[in-house]
């Protein structure tokens, strides 16, 4: 079978990558938050060298974020950042924006680009014209159900790559709304005290049951989902289907619990590889993760089996 999946998990510090990779993981992304976004962590030139010297030595990838919004004054740096990236020898660049492509193709071309715009990758055409200009892979928009997604992987031709767990960026702006909402309650603000670590949530007055993580970066604003996809049990539909990336979302998780999660997909994927028509779901599986997950998040679907109204 030349079918060879791939589970991906991002990594915001060395010990993440190292952590990850033994947890079987074989490909990490990471990046910088001037470039990327939503990043568990945001990693310098110097420690990106070291991550892929790390991944590679285990015959693992190596990606790099660069789907930041890129205004003109960050062109030039961006250019000169994508050409350390080509010396460092990463293995390919996540990217939203046609200035990065282009940055690649003239500074970097053995770099391969992974097309990701978020919640507009929804069909296969788009995605065929962005490979027609480079692209190899597009990250399918998380709001597409089960049916789109293996209906869609025939009429692709470049690789697919859906998420399978973790939760998902329902908002995002530029403006700091935390900031200006404390303001505006006169409590005190320090210095980073917004951010990932602060353990921040948004709950609705008619779902106040729900909570929604929320922190604030460089990049703005972002919110994220208040559960958390889990499609380990259906997981062999992916596969049957042939998506080449299966990507664990590791953001605002700690870091035991992301090794559990992808110690438990590698044992799906390499069961299923094994032997597919004998390949049989084990309940355990999800008693581990179960086991792990905040009893204040669901782990759900997500929009794997939910209609949608276009």
């Amino acid at each position: 079978m030349n079918y060879s999946p791939e589970l991906l998990a991002p990594a915001g510090s060395i010990h993440e990558v190292q952590a990850y990779l033994a947890a079987g993981a074989n490909a990490v992304l990471v990046g910088e938050d001037l470039y990327g976004m939503r990043l568990p962590g945001s990693m310098e030139l110097n420690e990106i060298r070291e991550a892929a010297e790390l991944a590679h030595e285990q015959g693992a990838r190596l990606y790099v974020s660069l789907n930041n919004l890129m205004p003109n004054d960050r062109l030039e740096v961006m250019s000169q950042y994508v050409k350390e990236l080509g010396r460092i020898g990463v293995d390919a660049v996540e990217f939203n924006d046609p200035s990065v492509l282009q940055a690649v193709k003239a500074h970097a071309p053995g770099i391969a680009l992974y097309w990701n715009a978020e919640m507009t990758s929804t069909n296969f055409s788009t995605a065929n014209y962005w490979g027609r200009r480079g692209a190899s892979r597009i990250i399918l928009a998380r709001e597409l159900n089960m049916d789109e997604i293996t209906e869609m992987k025939p009429l692709l031709e470049i690789e697919a790559q859906v998420q399978v767990h973790g939760m998902t960026n329902i908002y995002h702006s530029k403006r700091s709304l935390v900031k200006s909402y404390m303001a505006h309650q006169g409590r005190p603000i320090t210095e980073g005290s917004l951010g990932k670590d602060r353990g921040l949530f948004l709950v609705e007055a008619e779902r106040a049951e729900e909570k929604f993580p929320i922190y604030e970066d460089v990049n703005g604003t972002h919110i994220m989902s208040s559960d958390d996809i889990c499609i380990l049990e259906d997981l062999h539909l992916l596969l049957q289907a042939g998506i080449h990336s299966l990507k664990v979302e590791t953001l605002l998780k700690p870091c035991t619990y992301n090794e559990i999660v992808l110690r438990t997909y590698r044992k799906a994927i390499d069961a299923y590889m094994a032997n597919p028509e004998q390949y049989e779901y084990q309940e355990q599986w999800m008693v581990d993760i179960r086991r792990v997950q905040d009893p204040e998040r669901e782990l759900s679907f997500g929009f794997f089996y939910k209609e949608q109204v276009y």
